[in-house]
């Protein structure tokens, strides 16, 4: 029989004390992805079939490129936040720490590949 409280009983087994950061940091690049989608599709979408000059003269202009830019850079921090919080979730140990590691580094290379595409055609 264990005389252990119910607080002895939850210690270590709490909050990780990032709860409310990681919520709003997700709340704030929520409301800005649902400003930077519509203006994605509408200025991205205007160029689909286009032939290269054409696009390359677009995003010669710096709203189009910004809109862009900012979307890659919006939507890859959200990307990672959502999966680090899943993968904290549903992975434990080693192979957690392994796979927040290397869902950071996807996430950062798909967009530095996705800005390093808007500053070519931005160029």
């Amino acid at each position: 029989m264990s005389y252990l409280t119910d607080r002895k009983r939850a210690t270590g087994m709490g909050s990780a004390k990032t709860g409310t950061e990681h919520h709003w940091a997700m709340t704030v690049s929520s409301g800005a992805l649902l400003i930077l989608i519509p203006l994605f599709v509408f200025t991205f979408g205007s160029m689909l079939g286009a032939p290269y000059e054409e696009v390359t003269a677009y995003f010669n202009r710096p709203f189009p490129a910004v809109v862009a830019g900012l979307t890659i850079i919006v939507t890859f921090k959200h990307f990672a936040s959502g999966v680090q919080a899943l993968i904290e979730d549903y992975v434990h140990g080693l192979a957690q720490k392994v796979a927040i590691i290397a869902m950071t580094c996807v996430s950062y290379a798909a967009m530095a590949v996705g800005l390093y595409a808007i500053v070519r055609l931005a160029l």
